[in-house]
């Protein structure tokens, strides 16, 4: 008598976006908590900052790749769509997620944190200028979505056990070009702080920046692989 097979279903539209929003709302929260407790030299000092953020993209690329891929930032989103590894719409209700659970995120921060929420906001350093800083996000998000593609090259090497890959990429990010604008690579991570703080006149910098590394990454990537092979597709996915 043959034996059934069970296989598992796929994930539905609407479970990817429920685990975009949750996974930005966290990626968004620590940032901005660190941040704070930086800035108001409480209990965070400059190594525990970056690496925060680097174990939080960790744990919830770990924890929710299998299902939406994990991007947790829309501007890895317009990557995978740039390479066609993913379809528009889909990126657009990924957009709508994330930045929903990025105003979610900001907005518990500002009930804990109040008139403090700006410090946790992304924004240039003092002695560096808002075009010094869409560049180093230029530059930080080409790396960051350079690296994410390369581990989806291999299938193999797809979601979890390229988590810890992505997350000592944000720590390292951070630890060299913090101090120029923040490191933030992630627009649901910085805008939706800035404008409840009252500081929309930086967000240009957190919507152009990374959208512009992680496309430029996704065109570089071209040359290496013109189709995206089914380890991308997977990771864009989550499928």
């Amino acid at each position: 008598m043959a034996r059934k097979v069970v296989t598992a279903s796929k994930p539905s539209l609407p479970q990817k976006i429920g685990v975009e929003f949750l996974g930005t709302f966290f990626v968004t929260l620590v940032a901005t908590g660190v941040d704070i407790g930086y800035y108001t030299g409480s209990h965070v000092d400059y190594v525990s900052r970056w690496l925060a953020r680097g174990f939080i993209a960790t744990a919830m690329i770990y924890a929710f790749s299998g299902i939406s891929g994990a991007h947790i930032d829309p501007a890895i989103s317009l990557g995978f769509a740039v390479r066609r590894a993913m379809p528009v719409a889909q990126m657009l209700w990924y957009w709508a997620a994330q930045m929903a659970g990025g105003f979610a995120a900001a907005g518990l921060a500002m009930a804990l944190w109040k008139n403090d929420l700006g410090l946790g906001a992304s924004h240039p350093g003092p002695q560096y200028t808002q075009f010094e800083a869409v560049v180093a996000e230029v530059v930080l998000t080409f790396l960051l979505m350079i690296v994410i593609l390369a581990c989806a090259e291999d299938e193999s090497s797809v979601g979890r056990q390229a988590a810890l890959a992505v997350g000592l990429t944000i720590a390292a990010c951070g630890f060299f070009a913090g101090p120029v604008s923040g490191a933030s690579m992630n627009p649901a991570r910085s805008i939706p702080p800035q404008l409840l703080a009252g500081m929309s006149g930086l967000s240009w910098i957190y919507a152009l920046g990374p959208c512009a590394g992680a496309a430029l990454a996704a065109a570089a990537m071209q040359f290496l692989s013109p189709r995206p092979p089914a380890g991308e597709r997977k990771a864009a996915k989550g499928e």
